[in-house]
């Protein structure tokens, strides 16, 4: 019978390390025997984990569910999960390194709320280079700036470290006209910027047909 991470012994256990030292401190096979679970007949969960992570060494960038059913016993449902977990991984990692240079990267980045019926204003928070950290709906109505108060825009950000802000909000009437509400927010949210020492970068105007920016535009 193969051997599961429950049959090893207690200090070979990666489970137990994790909860004792952190996922940090676990070797990359055993990151890999906590995908699996379990080994397969004639091999332990270890052994399996073990010659799964020379695959990994060998081509990583090229890796395939073919490649991984090289490895004697390895079944299509263990192969399965390790090119799944891969790919989530890779997914979420290329979403952390975005970058936002352009009010094309804001337009493309926030494009599901151009078609919306409701004013959304929303903010995208930057590192110092220019990476997303996230993004937050600040408010859902008419915009106004009573609405749009800076406090709102800026704490998030300070609590997050943030270096920048970018705002945007949607026009559902598929202008792209600034209205004299939205260049005074900008202002404001502009001003209060420069005394938190977190730069304001751009208000951008979505619209299902394009976008306009308020920093292209001078309007700031």
């Amino acid at each position: 019978m193969a051997k599961g991470i429950s049959d090893l012994e207690s200090i070979d256990k990666p489970r137990e390390k994790l909860l004792k030292r952190g996922v940090k401190a676990l070797k990359d096979y055993e990151l890999t025997a906590l995908l699996l679970g379990s080994g397969v007949k004639g091999k332990d969960v270890l052994k399996l984990s073990k010659e799964i992570v020379k695959i990994f060494k060998k081509d990583f960038a090229n890796l395939n569910l073919e490649k991984l059913l090289e490895v004697h016993g390895l079944g299509t449902a263990k192969a399965s999960q390790i090119v799944a977990a891969i790919e989530l991984a890779k997914r979420y990692l290329i979403k952390q390194n975005r970058k936002i240079l352009t009010p094309q990267d804001v337009y493309d980045e926030l494009r599901e709320y151009c078609s919306k019926k409701q004013e959304y204003f929303l903010a995208i928070y930057l590192d110092g280079a220019s990476h997303i950290c996230f993004k937050k709906i600040i408010t859902i109505g008419i915009l106004n700036q009573s609405l749009v108060h800076p406090r709102e825009v800026f704490a998030p950000a300070v609590e997050n470290r943030c270096a920048a802000v970018i705002a945007a909000h949607n026009h559902p009437s598929n202008t792209l006209n600034p209205s004299q509400a939205d260049i005074d927010i900008t202002k404001r949210l502009k001003e209060s910027g420069k005394i938190l020492g977190i730069e304001l970068l751009d208000h951008v105007i979505l619209t299902k047909s394009g976008y306009l920016s308020l920093n292209d535009m001078g309007l700031m």
